[in-house]
């Protein structure tokens, strides 16, 4: 093989897109796909190369110190894309230790590792980091996210990927480690886990839940279709310089709310409503606490030095992604089951 690259959280929403891609784009590279496969990680996701000769599974988790170092001396990477995270805001305010132990300290021990493997050779290596808009803190209603925006962290979430990113930067100044870091906007697409805004809300549109939206529903988000993402992390390992960050986004800002309600007159044409029908689901919870206001990437170093732009049209791709879920309703069965169920009561529960 020309090149070992260990994916972690590839059977994730993001990962299993960035998996998928580089076993059919790359059948020279062998492709390691590295997942704890907690609740938000699914091998169904991959089901359609999981018996590509250069693709390969390994269940561990990235805090086991051990277990990494075993792993990179056992395939001898080349490169990792590292984006094996916990991610849900709700979450990290509910439960922020665990995040702490994932995206900190299991990004360490990667680290680590390759720094271990590496340290006598640098060429043809690359540690990249996938980091969040979210590390930036909040906009008002105006301006937008740069590459040199100083962090500013809201939330438990949030600053453990502040952290996670400062120590790939410390590596890269202190041990010359080649490394990337980029920062994206939300992601929507198909196989995402539906704590996740769209389906969430096409998960409760098609069997008439009530759609909760925090305080007014205000709060702006840009977004990204996941596989235009998967397509920049692509040129971004293979072309970004050593120590720079890229900022990834969609272009696309809108209210939570004015999403909610598109989504309502698509699901409405698509389950053959009546105009009108979903928009009363819609019901206002308390607002989550440190709720950022705006997020807004300015993506321009990286189309300029990689050519890099969305490619999709936000309406048709999401229209797009609620006939997805729509069509396979199997697999939101089978993840909205058990835990989920609870997680959705207590975060969802208090409604005003």
């Amino acid at each position: 093989m020309k090149k070992n690259v260990l994916i972690t959280g590839g059977a994730g929403f993001i990962g299993s897109h960035v998996v998928r891609l580089f076993v059919r784009k790359y059948p020279e590279y062998r492709i390691v796909n590295l997942d704890k496969l907690t609740y938000a990680g699914n091998l169904e996701n991959l089901k359609d190369i999981e018996q590509e000769p250069n693709y390969s599974f390994v269940r561990a988790d990235i805090v086991d110190k051990a277990s990494m170092m075993d792993l990179f001396h056992q395939f001898r990477f080349d490169g990792v894309i590292h984006l094996a995270a916990e991610s849900h805001v709700d979450r990290s305010i509910s439960s922020p230790d665990e995040f702490i132990y994932t995206n900190i300290i299991g990004s360490v021990n990667l680290l680590n590792a390759a720094r271990e493997l590496w340290k006598d050779d640098h060429s043809g290596k690359k540690f990249y980091q996938i980091s969040t808009d979210e590390v930036y803190g909040s906009l008002g209603d105006s301006g937008f996210f740069y590459e040199t925006t100083a962090y500013d962290p809201r939330s438990p979430y949030s600053a453990s990927k502040a952290g996670a990113d400062h120590l790939v930067r410390a590596f890269y100044h202190t041990y010359n480690l080649p490394i990337v870091i980029s920062n994206c906007s939300n992601n929507y697409g198909p196989y995402q886990f539906p704590e996740k805004l769209i389906p969430l809300v096409i998960h409760n549109i098609r069997y008439n839940k009530p759609i909760p939206v925090y305080g007014k529903g205000e709060n702006i988000r840009d977004w990204l279709y996941v596989e235009d993402h998967a397509h920049a992390i692509d040129l971004v390992f293979h072309k970004g310089l050593d120590g720079n960050t890229y900022n990834i986004g969609g272009k696309n800002e809108w209210k939570n709310i004015d999403l909610i309600r598109l989504l309502c007159r698509i699901l409405d044409e698509k389950l053959h409503r009546e105009s009108g029908t979903s928009e009363k689901l819609i019901t206002f919870v308390k607002d989550r606490a440190g709720h950022d206001l705006r997020y807004a990437i300015d993506a321009s170093k990286i189309n300029k030095e990689l050519g890099w732009e969305p490619t999709t049209l936000f309406e048709e791709e999401l229209r797009k992604t609620v006939e997805w879920y729509l069509t396979n309703e199997a697999w939101m069965q089978r993840v909205t089951s058990g835990d989920y169920l609870k997680y959705y009561e207590e975060m969802y529960g208090n409604r005003e």
